[in-house]
């Protein structure tokens, strides 16, 4: 269990680093005409965060088998703390009291469900749980694309695009965590595992148009949301995820302070403060 928290805490800090460096090669292109975000790609800085990202996402996959759903996820969303401290120091901006304070909260929340969190204990489900969750996925992709086409009112449509990416991430976290190995020719008859490529791929998309449509805070708070309390709730139901015994009020109120950090956070890339 020891290596599973070491690695859910690498893909914190990998995933927060990686944004930064993903901002720092945007930067590096904004507002030079046509094409800029398809040449801030190939910037080195974005090139960077994306070896860091693939990097967290990685070490996030291993951590699910050994440490419930609950800690892995919420330490994703702690990313943004992670966030908050690097931009501070590579983007000279300035956090304040209150960004300090999320920051905290996010910290200490992890440390609570680090303490009260139980052994995973290896549920992967069964072939139907599997077929259910790739069918949700299907279904959250066509239900994404929908929304997009016929939802009226810029004001919400942002929160609701980034609500629905947020549930695409956590059915990613979902099926990885039923799958039970990623053997050769195994993997590709799983639906767990075609589900975890369905629900990447929207759950991208679908954050891609809500930061186009409206703002920043909306889809990233709505995705938190989204990619934190259902895989939560679903590996405690489905997946026997536990607490030690008697601390289950202790990883409630961990899994609350670092979710409320969080979401704290999620308006940190609107209220930056550049250093005079």
């Amino acid at each position: 269990m020891a290596l599973g928290l070491l690695l859910a805490l690498c893909a914190c800090v990998l995933m927060g680093t990686a944004t930064v460096f993903q901002a720092l090669g945007a930067r590096a292109v904004a507002a030079r005409g046509p094409g800029a975000a398809v040449r801030a790609t190939w910037q080195w800085p974005f090139l960077v965060g994306i070896v860091l990202d693939t990097l967290g996402f990685a070490a996030e996959l291993l951590s699910l088998h050994s440490v419930p759903l609950f800690l892995v996820e919420a330490a994703v969303a702690g990313s943004l703390a992670v966030t908050a401290v690097v931009a501070a120091a590579m983007l000279h901006v300035r956090l304040r009291r209150a960004e300090w304070v999320a920051v905290a909260a996010v910290c200490c929340g992890l440390a609570l469900m680090a303490v009260a969190a139980g052994r995973e204990r290896g549920g992967d489900g069964d072939g139907t749980l599997r077929l259910a969750v790739l069918a949700g996925s299907v279904a959250l992709a066509v239900l994404g694309r929908l929304i997009s086409a016929r939802f009226g009112g810029e004001r919400h449509r942002a929160a609701v695009l980034g609500g629905l990416a947020g549930l695409s991430f956590g059915l990613v976290a979902i099926a990885a965590r039923l799958l039970p190995g990623m053997a050769v020719p195994g993997v590709f008859t799983d639906p767990a595992a075609y589900a975890v490529v369905c629900s990447g791929i929207t759950g991208y998309l679908l954050l891609i148009e809500a930061l186009q449509v409206g703002a920043v805070t909306a889809a990233t708070a709505a995705m938190v949301i989204g990619e934190t309390v259902g895989p939560a709730i679903f590996g405690v139901i489905w997946l026997g995820d536990t607490t030690r015994h008697g601390l289950a009020p202790v990883a409630v109120a961990g899994f609350a302070l670092s979710l409320t950090g969080a979401l704290a956070l999620a308006r940190f890339g609107e209220a930056e403060q550049p250093v005079s």
